[in-house]
């Protein structure tokens, strides 16, 4: 008997929208990380982009626990000498809502050529409203 392999064109992609009001980051962070990768299907494979389109909405709703607010740190360099510039995560909520939600995501993909392609699939928005209705996304239920 042998392994069934799905090919790249065989795999149907869904669509799901995370609302992540009230919710914690590193929850709603795993949970697309999930969706996007595809562990949640039975023909998963590690090799392949098997996972579904995420569409989360009110990023700019999402909270963290603890004095991560002030302590949780961003970091990004010009790439001149003395270039880097770091924020915490309130200042990020308030300039970039929806940079923090889509970081988060980025770090739980793997860093390589497939995680870069994998994260072509998840779009992060700061209000309850997103224009990707005629794809008909499901509201995922989490907690």
């Amino acid at each position: 008997m042998k392994t069934y392999v799905p090919k790249e064109g065989e795999v149907r992609k869904d669509w799901f929208v995370i609302d992540a009001k009230g919710k914690v980051l590193g929850r709603v962070a795993a949970e697309a990380a999930k969706l996007l990768r595809g562990k949640h299907k039975p023909q998963f494979t590690p090799f392949l982009d098997c996972g579904d389109h995420v569409v989360i909405i009110n990023a700019d709703k999402v909270r963290v626990t603890g004095n991560k607010a002030q302590q949780k740190m961003y970091q990004r360099h010009s790439g001149y000498v003395g270039g880097l510039k770091e924020t915490n995560f309130a200042g990020m909520m308030q300039k970039h809502p929806t940079r923090a939600v889509f970081e988060a995501v980025r770090g739980m993909l793997p860093h390589n050529r497939l995680g870069r392609k994998i994260l072509t699939n998840v779009r992060v928005y700061a209000g309850d409203s997103h224009p990707h209705g005629a794809q008909s996304p499901q509201m995922y239920p989490m907690e």
